[in-house]
C-alpha cells in the first residue's frame, strides 16, 4: 500500500455550537495520510479539490451545502430510524459505526478517576434526559455532516436505538441530508428498554478550569456497545457497495465486534470501494488490546487504502516493536 503524507493545518469544524464554552479552546493540527492528487505537465499541482484513490475520484464541489434534502430524494422527512439502502445510490462516503449522542455539560467538578466511582456518576447523570440544547451528534456524525457541508453524497452505517436520543440523532443526519443504514435486521429482537440496544452516549463534562472528562456505557463494558451484531445485512452490504469510501475510525471497536468490523473492511475491499482508517485516541488501546482487536487494527492498517494520523500515531504504529506486532517491516 502506497501513502503519501499531507499535513492540514485546519481540522474540519466540529457539528456543536461555537459559542460553549468547550469548543472555544484552538484544536490541533492532525496530520492526514492521503494519496496525492496527481501532477499537470508542468509539475504545478492540481488546485481544484479532488480525491483521487484506487481509481476513485471524489470531487468537492466548490461550494458546500449545508444541508441536502432529505435523503429519500422525494422531499419527504425520513423517520424510520432505518433507511434502507434500496433508495441510496453514487454515495461518495459512508461512515462505519461510532454513531452517539455527545451530551456536553459544564460541572462543578470531573468525575472520580475509580472505575466504580465513575459508573456511579454516569448512572446519576443517566437517571433523566437533560435539556437537548446540550445535545450533539457525536462519533462519525462529525465526518458525515462535514463531508456533506462540502457538498459530498453521506451515508452513516451503524445502529441508533428506537428512543429520544436515536430519533434525535436522526433528525440532525436527515436535517443535513445524510442517509442512514440500520446494521440490525428485521429478526431482531429490539427490546429499547434494554441498554445494549439503546443509542450510545458521550457525557462530555467540563469543568470551571474548562478541563474535559468523558463517560460512556462503553467504557465499563467488556464486550463493545453492540455486540449482538455478527453479521453484514444486505443493506449495509448494498450501501459499502454504492460508496466510493468506507470511513472507519477506533471508536468504532467500542460498537462494533472486531469480527463484524473486519467483515465489512473485506467486503469494501471485494467490490472496490476505498477503505479511510483512522484509529485516533483508541488505537493506542487496540494496539495492546485483545487478540482480536490486535488482529483486526493490524488488517485495517494493512488493507486501509487511506490512513490519517497524527505525527505521533505514525511513530506510534511504525516503531520497530509496533511493526513487528502488526506485522509490517520496518523501512529505514
Amino acid at each position: 500500500m502506497h501513502n503519501y503524507t499531507v499535513t492540514l493545518k485546519s481540522p474540519l469544524p466540529h457539528h456543536a455550537p461555537p459559542s460553549h464554552p468547550i469548543f472555544s479552546l484552538p484544536l490541533n493540527p492532525r496530520q492526514f495520510v492521503l494519496p496525492l492528487s496527481p501532477q499537470k505537465a508542468g509539475g504545478s499541482i492540481y488546485h481544484n479539490p479532488v480525491f483521487i484513490c484506487k481509481g476513485t475520484q471524489v470531487s468537492v464541489p466548490s461550494h458546500g451545502s449545508a444541508s441536502l434534502g432529505p435523503s429519500n430524494g422525494n422531499g419527504a422527512a425520513v423517520h424510520d430510524w432505518k433507511v434502507r439502502s434500496v433508495g441510496i445510490e453514487n454515495i461518495d462516503v459512508a461512515t462505519l459505526g461510532n454513531l452517539c449522542v455527545d451530551i456536553v455539560l459544564n460541572v462543578p467538578k470531573l468525575p472520580p478517576r475509580s472505575r466504580e466511582a465513575s459508573f456511579a456518576y454516569m448512572q446519576e447523570l443517566s437517571k433523566s434526559p437533560p435539556d437537548k440544547k446540550y445535545w450533539e451528534a457525536g462519533g462519525n456524525c462529525n465526518m458525515a455532516i462535514a463531508a456533506a457541508r462540502l457538498g459530498l453524497h453521506c451515508a452513516t452505517i451503524g445502529h441508533v436505538g428506537d428512543e429520544i436520543y436515536g430519533q434525535f440523532l436522526l433528525d440532525v443526519l436527515r436535517e443535513e441530508g445524510i442517509s442512514m443504514v440500520g446494521m440490525s435486521e428485521d429478526g431482531d429482537i429490539v427490546d429499547s428498554s434494554n441498554a445494549s440496544y439503546e443509542t450510545l452516549l458521550c457525557w462530555v463534562l467540563v469543568d470551571p478550569f474548562q478541563r474535559h472528562g468523558f463517560c460512556s456505557r462503553a467504557d465499563f463494558c467488556k464486550d463493545p456497545a453492540f455486540s449482538w451484531m455478527s453479521k453484514l445485512t444486505e443493506e449495509v452490504k448494498m450501501a459499502i457497495k454504492q460508496s466510493k469510501i468506507l470511513f472507519c475510525n477506533g471508536y468504532g471497536f467500542d460498537e462494533l465486534s472486531p469480527a463484524l468490523i473486519m467483515l465489512a473492511l473485506d467486503y469494501a475491499v471485494e467490490v472496490g470501494t476505498s477503505v479511510f482508517f483512522d484509529p485516533g485516541p483508541r488505537g493506542k488501546s487496540l494496539l495492546t488490546g485483545t487478540p482480536e482487536e490486535q488482529q483486526a487494527l493490524s488488517h485495517l492498517l494493512k488493507m486501509s487504502d487511506v490512513l490519517l494520523l497524527t505525527s505521533d500515531e505514525e511513530t506510534q504504529y511504525w516503531q520497530g516493536k509496533n511493526c513487528s506486532k502488526m506485522g509490517f517491516a520496518q523501512n529505514g
